[in-house]
């Protein structure tokens, strides 16, 4: 069974979370597109507080032991 485990607070599930946030806490990690930065939130903002542009970003929370496990950011993405 794949036990998925919340990368900010730890909440561990035996079925993978809707749209890859926490149920318990609501974050996940996000990396704009444009400038790279990289922020903790449950939904990404629509402008970048970095580069201060309406950016797309991407969900790069850490869901297996090949990037590190929960708590890290997965780097390949």
């Amino acid at each position: 069974m794949d036990i998925k485990e919340c990368a900010n607070c730890g909440y561990k599930s035996d079925i993978p979370f809707e749209d890859d946030i926490c149920p318990n806490c609501g974050q996940t990690y996000w990396k704009c597109e444009e400038c790279g930065y990289t922020l903790t939130a449950s939904a990404p903002p629509e402008i970048c507080p970095a580069c201060n542009k309406k950016c797309i970003f991407k969900n790069v929370t850490c869901y297996t032991p090949e990037c590190g496990g929960p708590g890290n950011i997965d780097g390949r993405l």
